[in-house]
């Protein structure tokens, strides 16, 4: 075997594709980077806005409208995310995967500079706006990401593989809260920097990704490239002769050349799509409305009301339970399945919801219970990593072909950043409305998503994508179209083949 090359898991790793998945996660970097950079310097941004106020009115900014001010500053991120991640079938169809990371980061030196600079040019709305454009940037990586290293990963290390996007996702959060310290870069002075720091990544991304080859599965399914398709299977693989994977993707593309491109319409109304995309939008609001992103958002605040003498530290030690667990996952994902391991963070995160409400509860009258309370925010994030935080992104990617997966990462992405959006902009204004009793409707929602995912998620570990999505059939009891899901994920994929092209001739 050549130099640079070794085994894993039976299969070839070679240095181009792990030149490409970590080029492409540098994007994901990115985007935990800006989920996590705005909470340790909350107040003196806050402080800055008021400045700024005082610049221009002659008074104190009143305290309603700082908060309306921070709040949009949170939640405008969100918004900038949901619009530009319903666009990601038409970029990634467009420009391809590689080309569209490569044009979207644009869009993080824009937010960058414009975060950077509203210090100094005294504009709150530099700082917002810069805050949208960057969310913009975020919402396309978020899709992109998964969908590219998804395609180039080797079948048995895909879900391995693709637990990366949310490893490097709470690296960017731990990096952001650690450089958010008062004594590094959350100063009075330093904040533009810390927020404007975020094009660093950007350069190292556009400097190796023409280094990086293009998805084969696209070239060859989308684009009808055989050769550079060819070309870049063996650069990925290290292998001169890849005619059974490129026989997979002419199989796919048979399929996919039956199956026609797919719009969002008809994701919702084809039978064959619905509840595939379904279980994608679940999986993904399961992972935002788990309450994950109020710690995430609002940690410091959480930990100052539960008594803890150091929040900051105690975000930061957050995030390092953060990274331990999603390395976890890494491991566990390929040994224990998908579906196994969503559903124990699901149940994890609900049991230590109900805890963390408990402690919460009974703080005034049992000052130890802080303590208790903070071992209970670790344990919901540690259980977060282990399913909900990594699964959903790649999942998605998982149960549909080369036609609707562009669309079906589309309205996966809307669907996650608009419960990222509500969560942003209502949980401050919840958790004054419920106090400590917050964290049980978060449980009763992890509660739903688990049942759920028991009955209606299926397994897909070790599965190529065109036996995922066989498995995806029709039967019409009574003459009416509905869509089954075959938990057998062992059942012959040659009976169901039969049956899909039946149904679409």
């Amino acid at each position: 075997m050549p130099a640079g090359f070794h085994q894993l898991g039976g299969e070839t790793i070679t240095g181009t594709l792990v030149l490409s998945v970590f080029t492409a996660v540098l994007g994901s970097l990115q985007f935990g980077y800006n989920i996590g950079v705005i909470n340790a310097p909350q107040k003196i941004i806050e402080s800055d806005y008021n400045a700024t106020w005082v610049h221009r009115h002659g008074e104190s900014i009143p305290s309603g409208t700082l908060t309306s001010l921070w709040s949009l500053s949170v939640a405008i991120f969100s918004i900038g995310g949901m619009i530009s991640s319903s666009c990601v079938g038409v970029v990634s169809e467009w420009l391809g995967r590689r080309k569209g990371m490569l044009v979207n980061n644009l869009l993080a030196f824009i937010g960058g500079a414009l975060m950077g600079m509203s210090k100094l040019c005294r504009s709150y709305e530099m700082m917002i706006f810069g805050r949208f454009v960057i969310g913009a940037y975020c919402g396309l990586a978020s899709a992109l990401t998964p969908m590219y290293v998804g395609e180039i990963a080797p079948t048995s290390l895909r879900g391995a593989l693709g637990t990366l996007h949310q490893l490097a996702i709470v690296i960017g959060i731990l990096i952001a809260q650690i450089l958010g310290l008062e004594s590094l870069l959350g100063s009075e002075d330093l904040w533009p920097v810390l927020l404007g720091i975020t094009v660093i990544p950007t350069v190292l991304q556009m400097a190796l990704l023409p280094f990086c080859p293009e998805s084969p599965r696209f070239l060859y399914i989308v684009r009808g490239q055989e050769h550079q398709a060819k070309r870049g299977l063996r650069r990925l693989t290290g292998r001169l002769e890849v005619g059974d994977m490129l026989a997979e993707m002419k199989e796919e593309k048979r399929r996919m050349d039956m199956e026609r491109k797919v719009s969002i319409l008809e994701l919702f109304r084809s039978p064959l799509y619905r509840q595939p995309i379904m279980i994608a939008i679940m999986l993904q609001l399961s992972q935002q409305l788990s309450g994950v992103n109020a710690i995430f958002y609002y940690s410091t605040s959480i930990f100052m009301k539960a008594g803890v003498q150091s929040p900051v530290y105690a975000t930061i030690g957050a995030g390092v339970v953060n990274c331990a667990f999603t390395v976890v996952s890494l491991f566990l994902v390929e040994r224990m399945g998908r579906r196994t391991l969503h559903m124990l963070g699901l149940a994890g995160m609900c049991g230590c919801a109900i805890i963390m409400t408990m402690a919460l509860a009974l703080l005034e009258s049992v000052p130890w219970m802080s303590y208790i309370s903070m071992l209970a925010i670790f344990g919901f994030v540690g259980f977060f990593e282990v399913g909900p935080g990594p699964i959903p992104w790649f999942f998605v990617a998982e149960l549909f072909s080369q036609g609707p997966r562009p669309a079906a990462m589309a309205v996966a992405g809307c669907s996650n950043w608009t419960a990222n959006f509500i969560i942003g902009m209502g949980f401050q204004y919840i958790a004054d409305l419920l106090g400590p009793y917050v964290f049980l409707l978060f449980a009763g929602l992890l509660l739903f998503f688990l049942i759920f995912t028991f009955f209606r998620v299926p397994e897909t570990r070790g599965k190529t994508f065109d036996q995922i999505s066989s498995n995806f059939h029709i039967r019409s009891p009574g003459g009416m179209m509905d869509l089954d899901i075959d938990m057998d994920m062992d059942k012959p994929s040659t009976e169901l083949d039969y049956l899909g092209e039946e149904i679409v001739n």
